[in-house]
């Protein structure tokens, strides 16, 4: 049985403590880490956790029978469990470990039956892991991909919503906060809607789940996926949640071991969800390493989190709208802690590198969202992006580096 997690009180200093990483410096200049919607930082924790396992207990999961696989196995499992609790899922079977995020999203898309002229919902700020697997579908199989607009902030119109489900649509797909913009979808509206119409929903949660509870429950979502890297644990581990009859409907995704029942000459037969889509090796290592990373964030009090990356955010926000050189893309009263934005004169990839030198690390580029830069009317941005362990000091290095990076590129 797990002990109880024992929360402390937030403090920056004892959090940024536990990550062994900012204490270095680059180019001579201390660490202000600012990519945390690319990949967040991992704390002492998860570090310990993953080379505890490879030191000590370490061996392949599942149908062995000596002591280090079952002791694996235990600990595998027992993250499926955590994994189900953080975000309140009804049993752990409702969990599937993927490689990432991008993968949960195909296992969904490759597992849905599709036939020419089925629709796909989506919105323009979509990440390119919630766009790509179900253009595969529109090239493969003829699927019909239905595009929603959003407004400046990255608000979704829920009436253009409903117009676009219809008696084809076989799936609504939409991020639960958008990586460029921070802006946080009205997910529980949009679930309600689309099942009004008998269609099922899938949320990218890869952003919201860091900056805040999820409750797949309350939403009442039939697909949620999420990654480990983003979530202060390591690459290479995701998961997808699912209803269990919306997990038991798909196909399966991969072949090999451990997805199988009955494996003949002339047939197959499939083992139940989740194993179903654990085809092979699982991320054994990763799935201890999420463990410890959801122990240690359920171990602080992410009350007191949000409100810290609220402070950030408005910090940052009111910094950079004094910046008559800057605009700021996406001003939504809710939104989380990611701000992207434009220096006029400057491509994105030269301001990102003046800053780097300055200690600051930021992200520039089209974000894998080029349909929104589309619709924002850009080819790319610069974006920073903060986590509970970024002061707001920090915040002050970032403009002051922007004011050098402005008086260098002219």
């Amino acid at each position: 049985m797990n002990a109880p997690i024992i929360k402390r009180p937030f403090d920056v200093e004892a959090i940024r403590a536990d990550f062994p990483i900012l204490a270095r410096q680059v180019h001579g200049r201390p660490l202000v880490y600012l990519d945390n919607a690319a990949s967040a930082q991992k704390p002492e924790a998860v570090i310990e956790a993953m080379a505890g396992a490879m030191r000590g207990a370490y061996a392949n999961v599942h149908r062995g029978l000596h002591a280090l696989a079952n002791e694996t196995t235990d600990a595998f499992e027992n993250a499926r469990a955590s994994v189900a609790r953080f975000i309140c899922a009804a049993t752990p079977e409702q969990i599937v470990f993927t490689k990432g995020g991008t993968q949960a999203i195909n296992i969904v898309a490759n597992g849905l039956d599709i036939v020419p002229g089925d629709e796909i919902v989506l919105s323009v700020m979509e990440h390119h892991s919630n766009i790509v697997p179900w253009h595969f579908l529109r090239e493969r199989k003829g699927a019909v991909l239905r595009w929603l607009d959003i407004d400046d902030d990255g608000a979704i119109d829920l009436n253009a919503l409903d117009a676009l489900i219809g008696p084809r649509t076989k799936i609504v797909a939409i991020t639960h906060m958008s990586n460029v913009l921070g802006a946080k979808t009205a997910a529980a509206d949009i679930v309600r809607l689309a099942h009004a119409k008998g269609v099922p929903v899938l949320l990218d949660g890869c952003q919201s789940t860091v900056h805040g509870r999820v409750d797949v429950g309350a939403l009442g979502v039939d697909y949620f996926a999420f990654t480990g890297h983003k979530l202060y644990g390591p690459t290479g581990i995701g998961v997808l949640y699912g209803k269990p009859e919306r997990l038991s409907a798909l196909a399966p995704f991969e072949g090999g071991g451990e997805m199988i029942d009955v494996v003949e000459r002339e047939r197959v037969t499939y083992n139940e969800p989740p194993h179903r889509f654990e085809a092979g090796t699982p991320p054994i290592l990763e799935a201890i390493g999420l463990h410890a990373a959801i122990d240690w964030l359920s171990g602080q009090d992410r009350a007191a989190i949000e409100a810290h990356e609220r402070a950030l955010r408005d910090r940052a926000s009111e910094a950079l709208a004094e910046l008559n050189w800057v605009k700021l893309h996406g001003c939504a009263p809710d939104k989380g802690a990611i701000l992207s934005f434009s220096v006029d004169g400057a491509h994105p990839h030269d301001v990102a590198q003046i800053l780097d030198r300055q200690g600051v690390a930021i992200r520039a580029g089209h974000h894998c969202a080029q349909p929104l830069m589309q619709r924002l009317g850009v080819t790319a941005t610069a974006r920073a992006s903060f986590a509970c362990y970024n002061r707001l000091e920090e915040v002050d290095v970032l403009i002051e580096a922007l004011h050098k990076a402005r008086k260098l590129l002219g």
